[in-house]
């Protein structure tokens, strides 16, 4: 796996990553189906060299930390945990939001107890667009957060270009997570001001939706053709495709699957030529 790394929050990480929401049962709810292997799959992230690992306290809920915590606890100095805040899950597994500055300390406390740490590195604050809680607010909670010493950093997640210029100009934005892959560019604005600032942005549904059977990413036709020809697999094609994007990209696709993870890994050396170039979208 390729040495070139990024600055998360003041420290080096590698552009590959990985993601820690298939860890948890169907619809990331409930304990995983193979509980070793999901163990498995964690030890090995850290054996490749990944120092980049996202998750969530309502993956779950407390699953995936649970996981990580058991996995690799205590956690190698070089590993830098994303988490995240602004959702929760009812009895039920629906997706709540947790919008509110006392919703936002309680999401980080619950990640801190659940993960085993003082400190979360980076805490990203997921924004839901149809919050009532004005962004400015939920910017100076993460931030007395920060300066509380609970958290290393604030990223934002789900951000238009309006919230992210709001955000850089209260605090030092650590990140940006916004859906964006081959099929959905619609977010270039955004990357383009964090490629400008320095801002890491880290895409999530790299692959296209876990939630839609139907993927557009790696059922195209360009990219199909693209990896037969390099002798590559879809998945690698849209991942190479994304680290050629913009050279502020890390990536954090997840699995549950040990084959699946060595694929991920593989496809940051995978070089995509001129032709590849072209043909993709």
């Amino acid at each position: 796996m390729s040495n070139e790394s990024v600055q998360l929050a003041g420290r080096p990480v590698r552009r590959m990553g990985f993601g820690a929401m298939q860890l948890p049962g169907p619809g990331v709810f409930g304990p995983p189906k193979d509980r070793d292997a999901a163990l498995a799959v964690l030890r090995r992230v850290i054996d490749a060299g990944v120092d980049h690992i996202d998750t969530a306290q309502f993956y779950g809920p407390d699953v995936a930390n649970e996981l990580l915590r058991e996995a690799l606890y205590p956690y190698p100095d070089d590993l830098v945990i994303v988490s995240k805040v602004g959702a929760e899950r009812d009895d039920q597994g629906q997706w709540l939001g947790a919008q509110r500055p006392e919703q936002l300390r309680a999401g980080v406390l619950a990640n801190l107890a659940s993960l085993g740490l003082d400190r979360i590195p980076v805490v990203n604050l997921r924004r839901h667009p149809d919050s009532d809680v004005a962004f400015d607010e939920q910017v100076e909670a993460m931030e007395a957060l920060r300066q509380e010493g609970l958290i290393g950093g604030t990223g934002l997640s789900n951000v238009d270009l309006g919230e992210y210029r709001a955000a850089q100009s209260m605090i030092d934005v650590a990140c940006v997570q916004n859906p964006y892959n081959l099929a959905d560019t619609s977010g270039e604005d955004v990357l383009e001001a964090c490629r400008t600032d320095g801002v890491p942005y880290v895409p999530f549904f790299p692959l296209g939706s876990a939630f839609n059977p139907d993927n557009p990413v790696l059922g195209a036709a360009s990219v199909k053709a693209t990896a037969e020809r390099l002798g590559a697999t879809p998945a690698q094609v849209a991942l190479a495709w994304l680290l050629r994007r913009a050279p502020n990209i890390l990536l954090i696709p997840g699995t549950s699957s040990l084959a699946h993870l060595e694929e991920n890994l593989a496809a940051a050396d995978l070089v995509l030529d001129d032709e590849a170039v072209a043909a993709l979208p």
